[in-house]
């Protein structure tokens, strides 16, 4: 896994926005990140360290294009204000969806 720093990020996610807007759709996860790139040991093999500090990490995918990030806790606040600002620009294409009522599920209920 190919970590960027939080600028690299924001940079190529608004470029991954824009070319997922023509023909296609994105997805972000973000989840906690302790720091640890291995699995947990088996039986009997001293288990990993417990971290003092958890991070977070952002993972952003559009069909083949993969981005990554890490997040300290200190940065949380100031990077998911600039992620706000970067899904606001890329969100102005959403269309409304009309909700048809059925006549007889309405008299019903």
């Amino acid at each position: 896994m190919v970590l960027l720093t939080n600028e690299e990020f924001f940079t190529k996610l608004t470029l991954l926005t824009q070319s997922a807007r023509k023909d296609s759709s994105f997805t972000i996860t973000i989840k906690r990140y302790d720091g640890h790139d291995r699995p947990k040991p088996r039986e009997g093999n001293p288990p990993l360290p417990v971290p003092a500090e958890y991070s977070c990490l952002i993972r952003a995918r559009s069909r083949s294009k993969k981005l990554s990030t890490v997040v300290r806790r200190d940065d949380v606040a100031k990077f998911m204000e600039t992620y706000s600002k970067v899904l606001r620009s890329s969100m102005d294409g959403l269309k409304k969806v009309k909700k048809v009522k059925n006549k007889a599920k309405a008299a019903q209920g």
